[in-house]
């Protein structure tokens, strides 16, 4: 059976026999590198380019980080993006409570869509394309897996980032230190788990990046973790507080409780701005790569 589908880069008309499906391949037309899709006229995934790799950083992180990233809020072949992205705070902040149970449902359906779109803005980025990732839903059971996978990507780096953490609580569990207490006091253990947590999260938004970017989890190394941070550490950090910034505020930002007109304008805008944070940050980790790629090792 052939399948037939438009080019995702300049829609030249494109026919494979069904076998090729899963396969990569290139359109003839502009050499836009993509997926082949599984049925017709099914929009087929780009591949983005290798990066070429530089012996020296890139200047221009931080303009590139904040008048680059602020000037595409506003450009117009982002709205339809933009608009989405509201829609998808209001379905989480007006749905929290609507119904016995919904809750759960709303926070995994939103957040699991919000990861898989962090995700594509630190691919595109990385991949020097500045524009915000164009939105596609998929069938009823892609959309399933858009959800999914980005959760359980999440998931499991942040784990591994975490790992020291995990293994040396494991190692004192007859202390009675858990995953309750283990900030509640200050003792040499303690803080010697404190730290180990705050450095895990610190170590985050690389891991993240090697996750997504590099797709080597053999690089989730602290070795291999600390390279890049320590010779960028300037421009990490600023990445790191924007992540921790989007997070408190989050933390902040309670969910429709049927308040007062202004209380809940008020809430509704501090979820929209957790997202224009989230952009800058993710943005902001993929051209981390994009500008220190030398420093990588993968």
């Amino acid at each position: 059976m052939t399948i037939e589908f438009n080019c995702p880069n300049c829609g030249a008309l494109i026919a494979f026999d069904s076998k090729h499906s899963g396969k990569q391949a290139r359109c003839l037309t502009c050499n836009q590198k993509f997926i082949i899709p599984s049925k017709s006229f099914e929009k087929p995934e780009k591949v983005a380019p290798e990066p070429e790799r530089r012996e020296d950083p890139i200047p221009g992180f931080g303009r590139a980080a904040s008048v680059v990233t602020w000037n595409l809020l506003f450009h117009p072949q982002n709205v339809t993006t933009l608009a989405f992205i509201v829609a998808v705070v209001s379905f989480r902040f007006f749905l929290d409570r609507a119904f016995c149970c919904i809750d759960w449902a709303t926070i995994i359906i939103a957040w699991g869509w919000f990861f898989g779109f962090y995700l594509n803005i630190i691919q595109q980025t990385a991949y020097d394309e500045d524009l915000l990732p164009e939105i596609y839903l998929g069938t009823s059971v892609t959309f399933l897996w858009y959800i999914a996978q980005p959760l359980f990507t999440f998931s499991y780096t942040l784990a591994l980032a975490e790992l020291p953490f995990f293994i040396t609580l494991w190692l004192f569990q007859d202390s009675g230190i858990t995953l309750t207490n283990f900030g509640s006091a200050v003792s040499p253990l303690h803080l010697l788990l404190q730290f180990l947590f705050i450095f895990g999260l610190f170590a985050f938004p690389a891991a993240i990046l090697t996750t997504s970017v590099g797709k080597d989890l053999a690089m989730l190394r602290p070795d291999c973790l600390l390279a890049p941070i320590l010779r960028a550490f300037g421009p990490y950090v600023y990445i790191v507080l924007l992540l921790a910034a989007g997070c408190f505020i989050q933390f902040d930002a309670k969910q429709y409780e049927g308040a007062h007109f202004l209380i809940t304008t008020l809430h509704l805008a501090l979820n929209l701005l957790v997202q224009v944070i989230a952009i800058f940050a993710m943005r902001a980790i993929g051209l981390f790569y994009r500008h220190y790629a030398c420093y990588f090792r993968w």
